[in-house]
């Protein structure tokens, strides 16, 4: 896509993301497409953290995009330097008047820096998350704390967020928008809070879906898991455990879990594909931070395998518990649940803790009255 036209000339586009992983451009898809509605289509800085990342099957084909070629590191550290490095030499060349990053990845943190460097405004959309502990997850949390440190708009899915930065005394203004994921969530599955019925079955076969892919999990957790599926499939619980895209991480799930009649490892999924599996499962087990704002929305119950979240909303709304990865606590929450149906019934009703799938239109609007763009590209967002 080119950038918008004004007087019949191509103009630059005054907003730019910064996208590295599948979750970013999943969560800044929504907010590239409120930026065109509004007529400001941004350009996209891709850093490569993931590779073959396609931007076309997260909905983000056809915006003008720069590929940065900083490939993912074993060191995210390195690899936030690499992008804020690669970064720094395109914006000396073409600078927008306002750089976007997502979330915690060592992608957002390169261009949070480079923003600096480059004396450019900075937006963090989903900022103010906080698990209040450096080490879960690291370097996340380190990383979610230095963007905000940095950043001139403050966009935070909830109130709770907002709470985190005011007490940080954070420089930047804060705007509660809700997250984004809803709003992406929303495109696949319809009017949230999804509405479908389910089916019980407690003392029949089981379903589980299984996904853990996070750093903190690969020393130990991934070997914990693997025992307690085992337990699990021994006792006629069925798990279908979605690989992630780190081949050390799949090779790990793979050796672990071998060949047994109730684990099937499947490749991994598209956004629409997951969302799809996780309304047929019984139960979710996952680390994912998607899937805990998902979950919640869709109606399906979900235990994180995290000893601490920096989405509490989801635990206090009933949606979800945090069980970690110790085998003994995963086996007894799943068959407390198997053979408690009105507990699993309670963490199944639909809520919306992290939004109602409108931030898009907010951030995209704010965002354009903060670069000052004229009156007639703008509409009132959302209340």
């Amino acid at each position: 896509m080119e950038g918008p036209k004004l007087g019949g000339k191509l103009r630059q586009s005054r907003i730019a993301l910064v996208v590295g992983t599948r979750p970013e451009a999943i969560k800044l898809s929504p907010v590239a497409k409120a930026l065109a509605d509004l007529g400001e289509p941004p350009r996209l800085f891709v850093t490569g953290q993931h590779p073959g990342l396609e931007l076309a099957q997260h909905g983000m084909a056809g915006f003008a995009a720069t590929p940065l070629c900083c490939p993912g590191q074993p060191d995210p550290l390195l690899h936030a330097d690499l992008v804020r490095a690669a970064l720094r030499r395109v914006l000396a060349l073409s600078a927008p008047d306002l750089l976007v990053v997502q979330g915690d990845t060592s992608s957002a943190l390169g261009g949070a820096l480079a923003a600096r460097d480059a004396g450019i405004r900075l937006a963090h959309v989903e900022a103010g998350l906080r698990s209040h502990d450096l080490r879960q997850p690291w370097p996340e949390e380190e990383n979610r704390v230095a963007i905000d440190r940095l950043s001139d708009l403050l966009f935070v899915p909830t109130e709770c967020n907002a709470i985190n930065l005011a007490k940080e005394q954070a420089r930047g203004e804060i705007f509660v928008t809700g997250n984004t994921g809803i709003d992406a969530l929303a495109v696949f599955a319809g009017p949230l809070p999804a509405r479908h019925r389910r089916r019980w079955l407690p003392r029949g076969k089981f379903r589980l879906l299984v996904t853990c892919h996070r750093r903190e999990n690969w020393e130990g957790g991934l070997d914990h898991l693997a025992a307690a599926l085992i337990s699990l499939g021994e006792q006629g619980v069925i798990s279908d455990v979605v690989l992630p895209p780190n081949p050390t991480v799949t090779a790990t799930m793979c050796r672990l879990m071998g060949k047994r009649p109730t684990i099937r490892l499947l490749a991994p999924m598209s956004h629409p594909a997951i969302i799809q599996a996780m309304r047929k499962a019984d139960l979710v087990l996952s680390d994912s931070g998607g899937m805990q704002e998902e979950a919640p929305a869709l109606g399906v119950p979900l235990l994180v395998l995290r000893e601490k979240t920096e989405r509490p909303e989801g635990v206090a709304c009933g949606s979800m518990e945090l069980v970690g990865t110790d085998p003994s606590r995963i086996v007894a929450t799943i068959n407390r649940l198997r053979h408690e149906p009105a507990a699993l019934r309670r963490m199944s009703q639909p809520a919306m803790p992290f939004g109602d799938g409108l931030a898009a239109p907010r951030i995209a609007a704010r965002c354009l009255e903060f670069i000052g763009a004229p009156a007639a590209t703008r509409q009132t967002a959302p209340a």
